[in-house]
């Protein structure tokens, strides 16, 4: 079933979703040559703790840890390990959750460690830019299929293989609630958007083939051509006046800004050391 929400609650999945953003900026000034994606998820617990939320990930359905950490040819899900290094060259995807007072927020962003090739850092330039396309295609008296053409539409002008078997979602008083929220058309198909839906949009494009495969942990979806792969994500409620993306202050008791935030719109990311970009 599909859950409106009223203002009361949108404001608790706003806390919950900026929390996850600032916790996502202090994980990606951790990501640098030679930390590990364990430490890494010691940053987001310690940090979405430290603001009195709770992580939503650990735990879920079995999952053993507080941040998803996929790294190149990674999809989505990777799990963080004490043996698993990073280096110059990778791309890091990390997704991330919060729950307050029972509401959740989710969102993922993709760091580079430079230097990558052109062709990688196109893929994440792009991936960011779909999901600016998805947000903007989310109106009230649309229809869901909305959002995916236009997510996929930004993949098709590249070339692009976009990950089919995993989706975005509803969310709310669950981390996965209706409806499923794929990243590909046909616009003007599936359920209506409503007044107060809210929706995590996040494509996943690959730099090849869209077929993936989950790895014997049950866990890390990686690209089954092993090429690189790129994951953005946000949390957005349907208003009258446009989408309005939470986690950015622009969902307020007395105010509502629709429309999609730029990069420049995130928190910082404080240097670790070791340049890191983020699209």
């Amino acid at each position: 079933m599909i859950t409106c929400k009223g203002k009361a609650e949108i404001l608790k999945m706003e806390r919950a979703t900026r929390i996850v953003q600032e916790v996502l900026a202090e994980c990606l000034a951790a990501c640098r040559p030679g930390a590990t994606t364990e430490e890494i998820d010691r940053i987001a617990d310690a940090g979405i703790r430290a603001r009195g939320a709770k992580p939503a990930f650990l735990g879920y359905r079995g999952y053993p840890k507080s941040i998803c950490v996929s790294v190149n040819e990674e999809v989505v899900h990777g799990i963080p390990s004490p043996k698993r290094v990073l280096k110059a060259g990778d791309i890091v995807g990390l997704d991330l959750g919060a729950v307050v007072d029972g509401y959740y927020g989710d969102a993922a962003r993709t760091a580079i460690l430079e230097p990558i090739p052109d062709a990688v850092r196109e893929l994440v330039g792009t991936t960011h830019e779909a999901l600016r396309a998805g947000v903007e295609a989310v109106r009230v008296g649309g229809k869901v299929g909305d959002i995916g053409a236009a997510v996929e539409s930004v993949a098709k002008r590249k070339g692009y293989g976009v990950v089919r078997e995993f989706v975005g979602h509803g969310i709310g008083t669950s981390l996965h609630e209706e409806p499923q929220v794929p990243n590909y058309g046909p616009a003007g198909r599936r359920e209506m958007i409503r007044e107060g839906m809210t929706l995590a949009i996040e494509p996943m494009f690959n730099l090849g083939a869209a077929k993936v495969l989950v790895g014997s942990d049950g866990w890390t979806v990686r690209a089954a051509d092993g090429k690189p792969s790129a994951h953005f994500e946000h949390t957005v409620v349907a208003t009258a006046g446009g989408p309005v993306v939470l986690g950015f202050g622009r969902y307020a008791e007395d105010r509502s800004i629709p429309g999609a935030p730029t990069a420049a719109d995130y928190p910082d990311a404080a240097d670790a050391g070791q340049r890191t970009n983020v699209a």
